[in-house]
Formats: structure tokens, C-alpha cells, sequence
């Protein structure tokens, strides 16, 4: 058989997302900022979409506050059921829509079924236009911070470096990163630029004499003698040890120290700690914070003995089907092709509402019933977190769990203890005698919680904390705890001996 691109035709069966699922399983994966940006751009695309005004919206809420019946033509409409969303199983309706009238009716009714369903979640107070002011005016206010490199390079413009020197301290402050280390070896620069070694040996000593003190440094050697140097502490101890005893230092071996320079183990500790307020990364001050600004999804109050749950409303945009299409498909010049270019918005237009209102119903479902299981954890903190898993929470909800996954992604809690990743709930178990079980966020806070406790003079083994924790009621390997003093950044117990 020769070789060659060839067309064929064959018949699969295939599982295909439709357009409408795809658009709900959007909406409920989008965090508050993202939905809002799905809904714009919804409004864009879709002519007989529109957002309600403020102003009407809070007056649609007074009066569904105050009993008050709306004035559209459609009869007020009950309050929504206990909707349980699931996009997974959910399939839309390709319907064909005869009755026009009905079909509109029907899109005014769930639009007041959303007006009210928004009334009775006990929406947050809108803040005032004083506080709105306030709020941009301090985001307004916030400026970048001047990085690393920019402050190196305004120094060396005011410095008194030969124009021949300037291009090469460029290149050097180019290749130093955020921590103020110089990456690339002075071969290596020598190598890529066509640079004589010994000029940029000379440009990378003025530069390792600018602020802060160990910039520009090959590694953490010489980034604690150049602050040594600058403190004219070069014929003390602890110059002696960096410059010598590196490798023991690393690993706290204080009496190979002590009998390497002959002193004691007591004059070795005091000059080690004497090191220790040395700054291992001297471009922490410039490096930019990654502030993240986020919106709950959820609050939780108390009000009295219980928790109150309500879902954030407000950054939502609350739609409608606009009245000027009826008046269109009411006139009988309107084509065919424009009444149905118009059923077929409409028909998409009320599937997002519905889509938006069973989002905010689904989240407030999850949410209501991770405050029912973790009512301990609202009273009295992490150590009282629950283990809980996603199947648990969607089989009582009624959807599926991969429906809770998206739900919970990238969203957040206001709980009394703080605000919280949804996720950060759902947490595995572990074993305790009583028969209980404990998440292992709350063990890792215990684990923590003893390692802060420890006599420095005798640190605690992992197969200590075993013991402890064991004594406690919790049931935990050894190769656990290991893994949980990783995740808390602690070093084993040989290298936190203080001598």
C-alpha cells in the first residue's frame, strides 16, 4: 500500500458538551469577577438582554420587602423552590416555541422569580456612595513598588562610573534576579558579551558596594561576608566561620567549628547567631508583593445560636428580557426570520438567567451545608476542622460531585474565624481512638503547635511527635509527620539543635 495522506469517512459515536451546558458549567466555575466579565460580554452579544438599573433594582427589592405586588403584566410569581443545579445531568430545552405571548410571560415571570429570590438571601447592605468613593479612592491610591534592578540601575546613574563601565553594570544588574543574587557566572558573562573578565570583575565590585548591603553576590558565601565587610567586621569571628567553616555552618555543626578556630561551643553559638541576623536575601525589600484582592462568594453570621448563610449578590448584574423586542414581535410588519432571531435570543437570554439564579442557589446549598458540618470550626477555630469530602456534601445538595468542585473553585467563605478558600474545607481524614475522625489540617496545626513548644536545647524527633500525638488520641505515622514538618518549612531535629 503506498503511502500518502489519504480522506476517509467514518460514523462515531461521541459525547458532545452542548453550547448551553458548557455556558453553565462557566457560570458556576467563574469566581464573583470572572462571572461578572461572562455576564458583560453576554449583554454584548445578546440584544434583548438588559442589566437592571441600581436604582430600580433596590426599589424591585423594597417592594418585594414591604409586600408590595410588581407591576409588570406577569402575576407575582411564588418564590423559587430549593433549586438543586447540577449541570452535570442538566440538558437543555430545544423546545420550538409556538405561543410567543406564553414564551414571553413565561421570561418576565423568572425574572421576577430572580428579584425575589435575590430579596429573600438576605442581601448585604449596599454600601453608600461615601464608601464606594472611599474604596476606589484607595485602590486609586496604590502604586507599584520600585523593583530590585530599577533601584541598582538609579544608583549606578549616580554613581561615578565611566560611560565604558555603565553599559556593563547594566548587564550585570540584568542577570541579578529578585533575591539580589548575580545568577550567571563572570565566565559565563565573559563568554555570551565579549567582555574581558577582569573588567567585569571591576564593574561587579563597585556594584556589590550599592545598597543593600550583599547585592550582587555569586552565592550565600560571599553575600554574608560583603555585608560583614560593610559593617568593618571582616577580622571578627563570624567572618572567620563564613569564610571557613561554610559547609559546617549549613549544617549547625558547632563543635567541628569550635575545634577548627579553637574556641568553645558556647563562643561558636553566640557568634552563629550573631550570623543569623545577617539577611540571606538581600533584595527582600524590593520584591514586589503579589497582594490578591478577593470577593467571598459566601458569608456566614451568627445570629444568636445559629449561623445565618447568604450568598454575595452584589456583584452580580441582574438581568432581564427587554420589553422594546415584545412591542417588535407585536407588530405585524415584523418578518419571520426577525420574530425568530428574536424567539432564539430570548430562549438563550432566559436560560442565563436561570443558569445565573441556579448558580447562586447551588453555592448558598454547598455553603449552608459545610457550616452544618463544620460547626465546630465556626465556634472555635482550625483545630476543630472537621474532615469532609465533596461526595458527602453533593450526595445531601442532590448533584454530583464533580457539580460541588466546580462550585467551590476559586471561591471564598466569610466566616467568624476569617475568611477561607471553599476548598479548604474539604479536607481527608485521620484515625483517632475514640473512632472519630480528624482532618488532617487540624493535625498539622497540632504538629505545628508542638514544634513551637520545643526546648531548642533538645528538639523534638519525628518519632516523638508520634508518641505525643498517639497520647492525644490521633493515630499517625512517622513518615506523616515528616511529610507535614516539610510542608511547615521546619528542618529536622539534628539541624534546629542549638548547642
Amino acid at each position: 500500500m503506498s503511502q500518502g495522506l489519504h480522506l476517509s469517512q467514518k460514523m462515531a459515536l461521541s459525547q458532545v458538551l452542548a453550547p448551553q451546558l458548557q455556558q453553565s458549567l462557566a457560570l458556576l466555575q467563574a469566581p464573583t469577577l470572572e462571572l461578572k466579565a461572562l455576564v458583560e460580554q453576554e449583554l454584548q452579544q445578546n440584544p434583548v438582554l438588559e442589566e437592571v438599573p441600581t436604582s430600580e433594582f433596590e426599589q424591585s427589592e423594597k417592594n418585594a420587602t414591604d409586600g408590595v405586588s410588581p407591576t409588570d403584566d406577569s402575576d407575582p410569581a411564588e418564590p423559587p423552590p430549593d433549586v438543586k443545579f447540577d449541570p452535570a445531568t442538566e440538558k437543555p430545552s430545544n423546545a420550538p416555541v409556538d405561543d410567543f405571548q406564553a414564551e414571553f410571560e413565561r421570561a418576565v415571570q423568572i425574572d421576577q422569580e430572580w428579584r425575589d429570590h435575590f430579596s429573600q438571601t438576605n442581601l448585604p447592605m449596599r454600601q453608600s456612595q461615601e464608601t464606594e468613593e472611599r474604596r476606589q479612592f484607595m485602590f486609586d491610591s496604590l502604586v507599584a513598588g520600585v523593583s530590585l534592578q530599577e533601584n541598582l540601575l538609579e544608583q549606578m546613574r549616580l554613581s561615578e562610573m565611566s560611560d565604558e563601565q555603565k553599559p556593563v553594570a547594566e548587564m550585570i544588574i540584568g542577570n541579578i534576579d529578585d533575591h539580589g543574587y548575580l545568577k550567571a557566572s563572570v565566565e559565563e558573562l565573559s563568554f555570551s558579551t565579549n567582555i574581558a573578565q577582569d573588567r567585569i570583575l571591576e564593574v561587579l565590585t563597585i556594584i556589590q558596594s550599592f545598597h543593600p548591603p550583599g547585592v550582587a553576590a555569586r552565592d550565600l558565601r560571599e553575600c554574608l561576608m560583603l555585608q560583614l565587610e560593610r559593617g568593618g567586621k571582616d577580622k571578627t569571628l563570624e567572618y572567620k566561620i563564613v569564610r571557613d567553616y561554610m559547609d559546617a555552618l549549613g549544617k549547625r555543626k558547632l563543635p567541628e567549628i569550635a575545634r577548627g578556630l579553637g574556641i568553645t561551643v558556647d563562643q561558636a553559638q553566640t557568634a552563629v547567631a550573631r550570623i543569623g541576623q545577617l539577611e540571606p536575601r538581600p533584595g527582600r525589600d524590593f520584591q514586589i508583593e503579589d497582594d490578591r484582592y478577593v470577593s467571598a462568594e459566601v458569608f456566614v453570621n451568627k445570629v444568636g445560636n445559629d449561623y445565618v448563610v447568604t450568598t454575595n449578590n452584589e456583584q452580580i448584574p441582574h438581568l432581564r428580557i427587554s420589553n422594546t423586542y415584545k412591542d417588535i414581535m407585536s407588530q405585524a410588519n415584523s418578518s419571520a426570520e426577525d420574530r425568530e432571531y428574536i424567539r432564539e435570543k430570548i430562549r438563550a437570554g432566559k436560560f442565563l438567567i436561570k443558569s445565573l439564579q441556579q448558580r447562586q442557589q447551588t453555592i448558598l446549598n454547598i455553603g449552608n451545608e459545610i457550616v452544618k458540618r463544620q460547626r465546630d470550626f465556626m465556634d472555635k477555630g482550625v483545630a476543630h476542622l472537621k474532615p469532609m469530602t465533596m461526595v458527602q456534601v453533593a450526595e445531601v445538595v442532590g448533584v454530583h460531585e464533580t457539580t460541588v468542585s466546580r462550585a467551590v473553585s476559586n471561591k471564598f467563605m466569610d466566616t467568624p474565624q476569617g475568611v477561607f478558600e471553599m476548598k479548604y474545607f474539604f479536607t481527608s481524614g485521620i484515625q483517632t481512638d475514640s473512632g472519630n475522625g480528624m482532618s488532617n489540617t487540624s493535625v498539622k496545626d497540632m504538629v505545628a503547635e508542638m514544634f513551637a513548644k520545643e526546648n531548642n536545647n533538645k528538639p523534638l524527633s519525628d518519632q516523638e511527635i508520634v508518641k505525643m500525638l498517639k497520647e492525644k488520641g490521633v493515630l499517625i505515622a512517622r513518615r506523616t509527620v515528616a511529610k507535614y514538618r516539610a510542608e511547615l518549612n521546619i528542618l529536622p531535629s539534628n539541624l534546629r539543635k542549638v548547642y
